[in-house]
Formats: structure tokens, sequence, C-alpha cells
């Protein structure tokens, strides 16, 4: 940057207003006032869809529907018994504490204890790493 002079800000404030209404609201809008002076009778439409998002809004009756149709209750599949008890064995024929197994496999402790009480969704790298330290074939076939 070139040395000519100090540098200085501009403290003008800058005002930023909406644009005025234009002739033909203005003109709708004073018919209307006219109108409801004299005691005419005014109709006034709502939009159904004024203000929204039209196609999210579609698309979410969609959704809603096939969700209230649905009376399957649908859940996220958890860890079996027989691998939770396998993990267990495992950990303390190697005497560690779930934090020291959470540890080697750098996760937390309760991700552990989550897999062992049956809590946990199954997420194979997590099962590969506890194979691996703990020199054990957790997965059984289906």
């Amino acid at each position: 940057m070139a040395g000519n002079g100090p540098i200085t800000q501009d403290w003008e404030p800058i005002v930023i207003r909406k644009k005025a209404p234009t002739a033909a609201a203005k003109k709708d809008e004073k018919a209307v006032n006219a109108a409801r002076r004299s005691g005419a009778e005014i109709e006034t439409i709502k939009k159904s869809t004024a203000g929204t998002n039209k196609a999210a809004s579609s698309s979410t009756s969609l959704n809603t529907r096939k969700l209230d149709d649905e009376t399957e209750n649908l859940t996220h599949e958890r860890v079996s018994s027989e691998l939770k008890k396998n993990i267990m064995q495992a950990r303390l024929g190697k005497k560690l504490t779930q934090a020291q197994l959470g540890q080697l496999i750098n996760e937390k402790p309760q991700v552990i204890q989550e897999y062992e009480s049956g809590k946990a969704i199954p997420n194979q790298q997590i099962i590969t790493k506890l194979e691996r330290v703990l020199g054990v074939k957790l997965r059984c076939k289906k």
C-alpha cells in the first residue's frame, strides 16, 4: 500500500429506507378507504399461499400424510445381546475397565458403556477397533 498519509475512516451515517409505496398501491389503498367511508361492501380475499414457500409446503403435506398412514413402529437397529456379551467377556478377559478400553480405541467411555448395555446403534468401524484391541472376533454370522 502506498504511504500517502494516514488512513482515516468515514464516520458518515448511511441511512437505508424501504421503497416508498408505488402509485398503483396508493390508488388501491385510496379506493378501499373511500369505499369504507361510503359504507360500500368490501370483499377481502386472503391468499392461501401468501408469504410461504409453496413448493416446500406441498411436499411437507405429502410427508406428513405418509407418516400418518404409517402403522409400523420404526426404530434403529441396536447392538445384539450376543455382541454385548462378547464385548464384555473380552474386556474382562483382558482385565480392562470401560474407560481403559475406550481410551485404547480412541472413543469415549460412554461408547463402550452403550455397547455393553445394548443401547448403541452398531457402527462397524467401532466394532472393528474393538476386535483389533481385544484380539477377539466379536461379530457372529447372521
